[in-house]
């Protein structure tokens, strides 16, 4: 519903064909009022009751009120950012969508890289029986 049709609403109904006949805008917020109400619900849900939403395992939510929370400076997301970190943290976000997503292709394209280079030695250790098991 556009602005216009909102300030004021037409109706085909009239006595003959082709007559117009307009509600004013105090009758549709009246109107507009009378359906929010209806809509309205009165019902009101218990949610303390055990009945309703038993705990799943008893007893969990006493331990998790009572258990201690993760530290945060525990993470290894929040050590302190050098100089570099931050550098290509501005550079990663000064990129466009597609200068990211390039970004992202040329690193899944490296590691694949480094995974066939570490097969390939692998392999070749395996032949000069370096990686043998001493007894």
């Amino acid at each position: 519903m556009n602005t216009s049709t909102m300030n004021m609403e037409v109706e085909l109904t009239g006595t003959s064909p082709g007559t117009l006949q307009t509600t004013s805008q105090d009758t549709f917020s009246a109107d507009l009022a009378m359906f929010d109400e209806s809509l309205l619900s009165m019902e009101k849900l218990d949610r303390t009751s055990p009945e309703l939403w038993p705990e799943q395992i008893p007893g969990v939510s006493d331990f998790l009120m009572n258990s201690p929370l993760p530290s945060v400076n525990d993470q290894p997301w929040t050590k302190e950012l050098d100089s570099e970190d931050i550098n290509l943290l501005h550079q990663f976000g000064s990129l466009t969508a597609a200068g990211l997503i390039a970004e992202v292709k040329k690193l899944h394209d490296l590691a694949y890289q480094l995974g066939l280079e570490e097969a390939k030695e692998m392999t070749r250790g395996k032949y000069l029986n370096i990686l043998r098991k001493q007894r």
